[in-house]
């Protein structure tokens, strides 16, 4: 899931920070922060590899409307179904138009060569794996410092300020982008979910040797909900992003995303 590129900038690095309680927290009691840490990841970790298992819808919205689809599991990769426009159901023939997109992509699946299907399902979760291991890297690209406990909604939060750690030397092209980015995490006191997550960049980051570099001015915002037995989701993103091209064209770009109705397959 959010796995879309509808920007200069690949979508993969600026989600990236919604993993920014990997490393070391400056604050307290050494053996208080690795109890954080540790219970943060696990949690974590279960929530990514449950992700496939739920079906939810999303609404995309937009400066003229939304559009609200039906995401569901189809053979191994997702597949996103149209169900409203600016909140209103499709009309019948729309809704047939849409099945028959459905029916289409079915028979596509199922008319697959082994090959082609294996390479489908290995690009998804290639995708997903790539967003981990980015996770991971984060445990060495930023510091952490407790600002305090707040309310946020009806959770208790630890809420932690993210800066870059000095002396950081990013392995690829894809991590590059956390040297120049801030964030805050809000983590809750009883679950250790992530209730909420903003980062934005502070200085121009070249992403793509000469050709691209992500600007100040690009931010995010990553909510996350329970969805049952343990489990948290994605609730709302949203995300501004400023690119500059060749050095001379600026890029934007946003994103307004709503997650709900989340449902375990059987």
């Amino acid at each position: 899931m959010l796995l879309r590129t509808k920007m200069i900038v690949p979508r993969l690095l600026l989600i990236a920070p919604l993993c920014l309680l990997l490393p070391i927290l400056d604050f307290g009691s050494q053996l208080d922060v690795q109890a954080i840490i540790e219970r943060s990841v696990s949690a974590n970790e279960k929530d990514y590899e449950a992700a496939p298992l739920y079906s939810y819808k999303e609404r995309d919205r937009e400066a003229g409307g939304s559009n609200t689809f039906e995401v569901d599991m189809l053979d191994g990769s997702p597949y996103r179904r149209l169900i409203a426009v600016n909140n209103k159901p499709l009309s019948a023939e729309e809704n047939k138009q849409e099945q028959q997109k459905f029916d289409n992509a079915v028979a596509h699946r199922r008319a697959e060569t082994p090959e082609g299907r294996r390479q489908r399902i290995q690009k998804y979760e290639s995708d997903r794996k790539r967003d981990h291991e980015l996770m991971q890297q984060l445990t060495t690209a930023f510091q952490f410092k407790l600002v305090g406990e707040r309310k946020l909604g009806s959770f208790v939060v630890y809420l932690l300020k993210a800066t870059p750690r000095q002396g950081y030397n990013p392995p690829n092209l894809q991590t590059r982008v956390l040297t120049g980015m801030e964030g805050q995490l809000w983590i809750d006191k009883d679950t250790y979910q992530w209730v909420k997550v903003t980062a934005k960049v502070i200085r121009p980051v070249s992403i793509e040797g000469f050709l691209a570099q992500v600007e100040p001015g690009t931010r995010f915002e990553l909510e996350k909900m329970p969805v049952g037995n343990g489990i948290w989701q994605p609730k709302h993103f949203s995300m501004k992003a400023l690119a500059k091209v060749l050095f001379f064209f600026n890029r934007n770009s946003q994103e307004d995303e709503i997650f709900f109705d989340y449902r375990k397959r059987p």
